[in-house]
């Protein structure tokens, strides 16, 4: 008897002491990221590019464009990297009104982007970017309630195209995360004797003809001053604000072999408007170092083609205002 109240005693002992290892060490917490990934196995094949696409559609996030990125890539490098990888871009007009209207910088959100690859498990993973990565990128509170809302918004989009979905778990460190890191123009506007519109318009016909010799695709824009203001009734603001979702083959293709969660970040959308009554033209997009400084970059492979296109983009725009 009492070598069986011995041995209940000692295991009290044992059972006391992992209870107290346990409370000693508290589950660490997980870091913030600006990027989330929701993956779903696939072994049917039920999840593809377009089901995801109509998902989207269904609770209100419009998909202008949703590019079969291996295609070119077979093409242009004679190799993929994923059996599927698209570059989508998606955008729910009434909330980026509302956020222009509040923060007109949001355009560099304008519109929102997202990559859709198939694992080599056979998952179907999509990758946008969180609440805070939005907040972040162009310097917005992260409770602002209708960054909120489209922050819901995208998640409902995502379960609803994958069901049986789930977040991973990222263990990215992101490095200067209260610190936007957009890139911004203001140049001076001399109509002599041209309207708004036009002055615009050989903005951009020049700025479109430096961008596509050096290898850059345009694969949306969007007149955010009729598709958005003018639905909304909000006229009289603006003489012109116009987005370009920017992208470049030899920039995606390195960074998704190792990131395919890049495309949170591409194609990289470019704001450029003029206030009524203003004789500035303000320019911006979201820096390349968002995608450095969020994703763990840090291999050569990936890191010189962002910077070198970011200092294109940069050299053009201080070429055609200078």
């Amino acid at each position: 008897m009492k070598k069986i109240y011995t041995l209940i005693l000692a295991a009290f002992v044992a059972l006391s002491i992992v209870g107290c290892k346990a409370e000693a060490t508290p589950a660490k917490p997980k870091k913030v990221q600006n990027v989330q990934v929701f993956t779903t196995a696939n072994a049917d094949g039920k999840v593809t590019t377009k089901s995801i696409e109509k998902a989207f559609d269904s609770v209100g996030l419009s998909v202008p464009g949703n590019n079969d990125m291996n295609k070119p890539f077979k093409t242009r490098f004679n190799k993929v990297n994923y059996e599927v990888y698209n570059l989508a871009m998606y955008i729910n007009n009434d909330l980026t009104f509302k956020l222009i209207k509040k923060y007109p910088n949001f355009g560099a959100l304008t519109p929102l982007t997202m990559s859709i690859w198939k694992a080599k498990d056979g998952s179907m993973n999509i990758s946008t970017l969180s609440i805070e990565g939005m907040a972040r990128a162009v310097n917005i509170p992260v409770n602002d309630p209708d960054l909120v809302a489209y922050a819901t918004l995208i998640k409902k989009a995502l379960k609803t195209a994958m069901p049986n979905g789930h977040f991973k778990d990222l263990d990215f460190t992101v490095k200067y995360p209260n610190k936007s890191l957009a890139t911004n123009f203001v140049v001076d506007v001399d109509l002599d004797g041209e309207s708004p519109d036009e002055y615009v318009d050989d903005f951009e016909a020049e700025f479109e003809a430096e961008l596509e010799p050096l290898g850059f695709l345009l694969p949306n824009y969007t007149n955010v001053q009729e598709e958005i203001f003018d639905d909304a009734g909000y006229t009289g603001v603006y003489d012109f604000y116009h987005t370009y979702s920017i992208c470049k083959f030899d920039v995606i293709f390195p960074v998704s072999k190792t990131h395919p969660e890049a495309g949170a970040w591409a194609p990289c959308s470019f704001y450029l408007y003029k206030k009524t009554g203003e004789n500035k033209m303000h320019l911006g997009w979201l820096s390349v170092e968002n995608w450095i400084t969020t994703l763990d970059i840090s291999d050569d492979a990936s890191i010189k083609p962002l910077r070198q296109a970011q200092g294109m983009i940069e050299n053009i725009i201080k070429d055609i205002t200078e």
